[in-house]
């Protein structure tokens, strides 16, 4: 495997038991290691910080659904054009909907989808926070607990949009590429 996964030339550091057990497990439930986590491979530190933020946002407890995380992801990393997250997450929203069709409309434009009002409140929310961060006032969190969200998934859904927005400027400024298999997923 000698396809190109960032533009850096960065050391590669000897990893770690644990580490070469997270990839180990990785390999098992996707079949690759995503390049985003080989991206970090140079430094564990930096990599577990990466990874035990993104398991407790996206894997973690939360009223918000698996399903309903990747749309946020997607939806960030459309309005910042990055390719990385647009290629894995893109994959997962196909996957865990069962609807390819979605996946792409998330990928395209959102507003193409026939969103539930829940989901919808939820992705224009992401959307402004990604777009125009310092215009959210009260009345774009009173539309979230109108479309039935609780103040702590209103954190959850911002906490989300925020983590995305951090490694969509991260993937563009190394260009970051995506692993080969994710164009394939759930077609």
């Amino acid at each position: 495997m000698n396809e190109r996964i960032h533009a850096l030339e960065l050391p590669a550091a000897g990893l770690s038991e644990a580490t070469q057990a997270y990839f180990a497990k990785c390999e098992e439930k996707l079949g690759i290691v995503p390049n985003v986590l080989l991206s970090y491979a140079f430094d564990e530190k930096k990599l577990r910080a990466f990874t035990d933020t993104y398991n407790d946002l996206m894997l973690g407890d939360s009223g918000l659904s698996k399903l309903e995380r990747e749309m946020i992801a997607v939806v960030v990393s459309s309005i910042n054009h990055c390719y990385y997250c647009l290629t894995a997450h893109g994959a997962a929203v196909r996957q865990l909907s069962g609807d390819p069709e979605l996946g792409e409309m998330m990928v395209m434009n959102y507003r193409a989808a026939a969103l539930s009002p829940r989901h919808k409140a939820m992705l224009d929310f992401s959307a402004k926070l990604t777009e125009e961060p310092a215009k959210i006032e009260e009345s774009d969190r009173a539309a979230l607990r109108e479309a039935g969200f609780s103040d702590r998934d209103i954190w959850d859904i911002a906490s989300t949009a925020a983590f995305f927005n951090m490694s969509n400027r991260l993937a563009a400024a190394i260009d970051m590429r995506p692993n080969a298999e994710y164009h394939a997923m759930a077609r």
